[in-house]
């Protein structure tokens, strides 16, 4: 309980005092040079996450921030934060490795309506990574991500899919939502085009023409 207040407390400490502190209690030695790192902003955490650069970034930040994230995480509960350290704990980055503990935030956050936590689960399920592999679970984890406009979530969805994994009532739903996406670029439209030309060939070229056509319409 202890640890818990203690967490707290850091995590409200200005940035200035939480600095100094850190230099009270393990100074740096005379020739280091390290320049103070601020935590990352919502938006940063998301690009990071997105490029899958989250673990580097925070090894190249010389490990500066992990009472930050852990306090983010673990007390104040966000759930990027409990992504972020949750995926620490999972490859052992600037901690002690703790799979355990890191699948549990990451399912926190999915209980919080993560859908970066959704489809980084999924990705686990559909390879077997940290636990067995079961796509038809990677499925239900990624679906209410796709759902909610998630493009990773949509892409992933419609991989499975298209390997025959899920509902067959939800292909055509999986079809819609990837088909009508927005790309930001080549290489992930390349990769959509391609998993819709295979869900194809499990749904009616009936429905894929309608809705094709719908798309026409709309625009």
């Amino acid at each position: 309980m202890l640890r818990k207040e203690l967490i707290g407390f850091i995590a409200n400490l200005p940035r200035s005092a939480f600095i100094m502190l850190l230099t009270l209690v393990t100074p740096l030695p005379s020739h280091a040079e390290t320049e103070a790192v601020d935590i990352y902003s919502q938006e940063q955490l998301i690009e990071l996450i997105r490029s899958k650069q989250y673990l580097a970034r925070v090894v190249s930040d010389d490990c500066q921030l992990v009472q930050d994230i852990e306090a983010r995480a673990e007390v104040l509960k966000q759930p990027l934060y409990q992504y972020l350290w949750g995926e620490m704990l999972n490859y052992g980055t600037c901690v002690k490795a703790n799979p355990q503990r890191g699948m549990a935030l990451m399912r926190d956050a999915v209980a919080q309506g993560s859908a970066e936590a959704m489809v980084r689960i999924a990705e686990y399920y559909y390879h077997g990574t940290f636990v067995f592999q079961d796509k038809n679970r990677a499925v239900q984890y990624v679906l209410p991500a796709a759902a909610s406009g998630d493009l990773p979530a949509r892409v992933l969805l419609v991989r499975l899919f298209g390997e025959g994994y899920g509902s067959y009532r939800d292909f055509e739903t999986g079809y819609h939502w990837l088909y009508n996406g927005i790309f930001s670029d080549e290489a992930t439209k390349k990769e959509a085009y391609e998993l819709l030309k295979v869900l194809e060939q499990k749904i009616p070229p009936s429905i894929v023409a309608r809705i094709k056509l719908e798309h026409l319409k709309s625009r």
